[in-house]
């Protein structure tokens, strides 16, 4: 599908040339839903440098399952880097994990709409968070993280004007049913966007 997307946004007047540079991107969705999601709960309100220092530390302290996050006590949490905010977040969604079965088998079936509700009923989850997971866990071809920064300072690169969000959902209704290709061409229209979206899907 990432040929078909390419090809198509290819002749995209604004996206164009970007994919042209870049040629066909694709998703690589990941096989682990809560490791995913752990990793873009560190990513909330941090810079990349400090998210990936806490990611590699933590991955080497603990198994990054929601029982081993569980059975972490909080102090290698926190020496990991996890502020007690994100310790409770991650520890939030290891307990709804266990209680309730979640895998990325449990929700593939779902719409895009009923995974995001699922997702953001966690404590710590939010919109961004959930929509990270329909692209690079689940892998959905149509979705536009319309709340994302290196999403809007792409747009702002390419229409040269710092649109609302309506306005940014408006002008990307041309890059249906491949919005959410459209969105890794835009975190790579800068150099320092394309960063950001490495360190969301590395695990």
């Amino acid at each position: 599908m990432h040929r078909e997307a390419a090809a198509r946004l290819r002749e995209d007047d604004a996206l164009g040339s970007v994919v042209e540079r870049h040629g066909p991107l694709a998703l690589d969705p990941s096989d682990d839903l809560y490791r995913r999601l752990v990793v873009s709960i560190l990513r909330q309100q941090v810079s990349m440098a400090s998210a990936a220092a806490t990611r590699e530390r933590l991955f080497d302290a603990i198994e990054v399952t929601p029982e081993g996050v569980l059975a972490a006590d909080e102090e290698t949490l926190r020496e990991a880097g996890l502020s007690r905010q994100k310790t409770r977040y991650v520890r939030a969604a290891a307990e709804t994990f266990r209680e309730e079965g979640y895998d990325k088998a449990y929700l593939a079936e779902m719409t895009d709409k009923e995974i995001v509700e699922t997702l953001t009923a966690i404590t710590g989850v939010g919109p961004w968070t959930a929509r990270m997971q329909l692209l690079f866990t689940f892998g959905r071809p149509d979705v536009f993280p319309v709340g994302d920064l290196g999403v809007r300072k792409g747009m702002q690169t390419l229409f040269g004007a710092d649109l609302s969000r309506a306005e940014m959902v408006a002008e990307a209704e041309r890059w249906q049913p491949y919005r959410s290709y459209a969105s890794l061409y835009l975190w790579r229209v800068e150099e320092d966007i394309a960063d950001s979206v490495a360190e969301v899907t590395e695990v």
